[in-house]
């Protein structure tokens, strides 16, 4: 089964305990072995990172970043290592400005759970939050009872 991953921009690192434990059980007691992951903030970071750690102990889990864009092969700095990221399949034929939804719907579309960390039911993230809801995956809310710093 496969589960994407959903949040605020700004997200506290006091999520960190909750999110890998949310994991492993994920993929210990729900068969969870491949995981979408978004590129625009930290949430989508921590996923990435924590999913990267648990790769040591659990071989069999696959990850992905979503890009929402193809990588600007013009930068002249670029370090970044695309080895772990994907394109949506049509995602070249939509328009920018809708690039984003097109991405999160396509992570919903693809996956059974959603791990998610909403405060405030307003913006990008709690929309697709409720849309992953209406759409019958499981969402789990890392927020629930996570305490600010």
């Amino acid at each position: 089964m496969t589960c994407t991953f959903f949040g605020h921009r700004e997200c506290p690192p006091a999520v960190l305990p909750k999110l890998k434990a949310t994991l492993e059980n994920l993929i210990n007691y729900h068969d969870v072995y491949r995981f979408l992951v978004g590129s625009q903030g930290e949430f989508d970071l921590y996923a990435y990172r924590t999913l990267r750690e648990l790769k040591e102990q659990y071989p069999q889990i696959t990850y992905r970043i979503v890009l929402a864009y193809p990588p600007d092969k013009r930068a002249k700095m670029d370090f970044i290592d695309y080895s772990d990221t994907i394109l949506p399949d049509g995602i070249e034929k939509v328009p920018r400005r809708f690039a984003i939804s097109f991405r999160n719907k396509w992570m919903i579309e693809q996956s059974a759970y959603a791990v998610i960390y909403i405060t405030h039911p307003f913006g990008g993230a709690a929309q697709f939050a409720q849309l992953a809801e209406k759409r019958k995956k499981i969402c789990i809310n890392l927020a629930l009872d996570v305490l600010p710093p």
